[in-house]
């Protein structure tokens, strides 16, 4: 329950959501990969990782403040041995996911449910097991093709699939991953716009790799085609998102890149695998490190955070 007063940046965006980065850790090498805009992975170490201490602070005192939801990312969450016991020593808030590789979910699904997890995004970006290999550089597509079937099983629902767009690579493979995320169950397909991150590596990516993926896909044409197909088309709240229905299969368009909706609508702070709190995916400045501070300090140093927060683009400041 909301005991302190909402969180709320110079641009009037009300912070509602915190989206932790457990690890840098990751057993697998994607091409597009931007580390949750990180500076560098090279701290990616157990004995460097944000404490389960200092993460059931942070949201409980988040919580006094009005957060009402939760995202843990890595790296691979699952990488963490004590993923379970930090997601059951938050509060229950009123949705708590995680985004994962899919690649160790099949054996933690269940235990993940029992621990208070609500749902998963997984990435796949293929069907193809030559290609997923290429972009992940492992062999272990079948392994999250078994993450997927654990995690519907589990009722880690609604799943959502987050497909990076790689130019010259995946593009005509859209229409197949569609198909089977209506197959699987509870299962929605995000197609997701290839990002720049900032000193110059792709981001969703900290470099572009031999996949084509240099952002250069002609992502309205792709937006026409699903409006084209769709039997009804819904608008999100968020960033007025639309969600695309076909043949069964919900289909959302992600596209993240000069888009001014992503800064006027967003009401997500993020935390580092290291523990310091971060206004933006695409900016490092005005990072407050919360590593040592007790639930108590912890209203401070989120006011000072949410303070620091400004707009990635410019056009997302006029108008807020």
């Amino acid at each position: 329950m909301q005991r302190y007063p909402p969180l709320i940046d110079p641009y009037n965006r009300r912070i509602r959501s915190l989206r932790i980065s457990v690890t840098q850790r990751c057993n697998l090498n994607c091409i597009y990969c931007h580390h949750e805009g990180e500076l560098t992975p090279a701290h990616a170490h157990a004995e460097n990782e944000i404490t389960i201490a200092t993460i059931g602070s942070l949201v409980r005192a988040a919580t006094a403040h009005g957060v009402r939801k939760l995202k843990f990312t890595g790296g691979e969450p699952l990488m963490r041995d004590d993923f379970a016991e930090i997601i059951s020593n938050v509060p229950r808030l009123d949705d708590i996911s995680a985004t994962t590789n899919g690649t160790l979910l099949e054996e933690c699904a269940h235990d993940l449910a029992d621990a208070g997890l609500n749902r998963v995004n997984i990435s796949l970006d293929t069907l193809r097991p030559d290609l997923y290999q290429s972009i992940t550089g492992h062999d272990m597509l079948d392994s999250v093709l078994d993450g997927v079937a654990a995690a519907v099983d589990a009722k880690l629902t609604p799943v959502k699939l987050n497909m990076v767009l790689l130019s010259g690579t995946n593009v005509d493979e859209i229409w197949d991953l569609a198909d089977f995320a209506r197959r699987s169950g509870d299962v929605i397909l995000q197609i997701i716009e290839l990002m720049k991150s900032e000193g110059g590596g792709s981001g969703s990516g900290s470099g572009s790799g031999g996949g084509g993926g240099d952002g250069d896909v002609d992502v309205g044409a792709i937006e026409r085609t699903l409006r084209a197909r769709a039997s009804e088309i819904i608008t999100r709240d968020m960033h007025r998102r639309k969600k695309y229905m076909i043949n069964g299969a919900e289909v959302e368009l992600v596209q993240p890149i000069d888009n001014s909706e992503f800064c006027a609508h967003c009401n997500r702070l993020r935390v580092t695998s290291d523990g310091k709190l971060k206004g933006c995916l695409l900016s490092n400045d005005g990072l407050v490190d919360i590593s040592n501070a007790s639930e108590e300090e912890m209203h401070a140093l989120l006011e000072r955070a949410v303070a620091l927060r400004k707009p990635y683009y410019a056009a997302g400041a006029s108008g807020m």
